[in-house]
């Protein structure tokens, strides 16, 4: 029943912003340490939780996409770029670009905030983006009223060796840290921090996994299908649900307690 409601959601939901977010990890104590971000309060989505890097796919992500033989309206394509390219925007680490040092991260930076084109930078640079740096385990697509609907890809990639020092852009930050899945769990339910459904259930899907490999192992197990939480009545209240076959350990909450944007 529960995967009959899954695929009834798997259609495209009107109006959905395509956009992509970047989970990167290196190696911890016990447990592989994320990146993560806390957004500014002042943004219209989201405003102060804690989240993956990430952001929208621009039209030039298709454009540099293609440039790496990507087809045409290749949207996977176009969002791997954009999780490359929005992860460098805003905490200035440059994931899956082998050419570019880490004396010239600030300037490139510099150029993609000033809205300069990332596919005139590589041209001019004569550089390319290693797209085998990142792999697909999942893609959402809440449908919530109340707030702004992106149907965003999540991609998984290891820490770059650089050393380049890692800083938020203001305009939509406000911190930025490494942490264990299961720390920024216990810290969101101490209610230190906040995290939104999506970013929950994905930071248990990763919790417990000492490194890439080992989730990039559990992650070829399952499909990436496109996810769109539903409502049930159980006995015990409305819960939001997802479907039980695509990898995650907790596949429902009570509705009250979801924080959906």
């Amino acid at each position: 029943m529960r995967y009959q409601a899954a695929m009834a959601v798997e259609e495209y939901i009107a109006g959905a912003i395509p956009a992509a977010t970047l989970v990167i990890m290196r190696p911890g104590a016990d447990e592989a340490e994320l990146l993560l971000v806390k957004r500014a309060s002042t943004m219209a989505f989201a405003a102060g939780a804690v989240v993956f890097p990430g952001g929208r796919i621009d039209p030039d992500d298709y454009v540099v996409a293609a440039m790496h033989g990507g087809a045409a309206n290749d949207v996977e394509a176009a969002a791997r770029i954009a999780a490359l390219r929005e992860t460098l925007e805003e905490t200035g680490l440059a994931v899956g670009w082998p050419a570019l040092s880490a004396a010239d991260i600030p300037a490139v930076r510099a150029a993609l905030l000033a809205e300069v084109s990332l596919s005139s930078i590589l041209a001019e640079r004569g550089e390319r983006l290693d797209m085998s740096a990142l792999f697909a385990f999942a893609r959402w697509c809440p449908n919530f009223k109340e707030s702004r609907t992106f149907d965003t890809w999540f991609f998984a990639a290891r820490a770059p060796d650089h050393g380049h020092e890692l800083s938020v852009s203001i305009a939509e930050h406000s911190h930025i840290f490494w942490d264990s899945a299961s720390a920024a769990l216990a810290a969101a339910d101490a209610g230190d921090i906040s995290i939104i459904f999506p970013t929950r259930r994905n930071l248990e899907r990763l919790a417990g996994h000492a490194t890439l490999d080992t989730f990039a192992a559990h992650a070829s197990a399952f499909p990436v299908r496109r996810i769109t939480p539903w409502l049930e009545q159980h006995g015990d209240g409305t819960m939001l649900c997802i479907p039980d076959d695509l990898g995650y350990p907790v596949t429902s909450e009570v509705w009250a307690s979801v924080r959906r944007g």
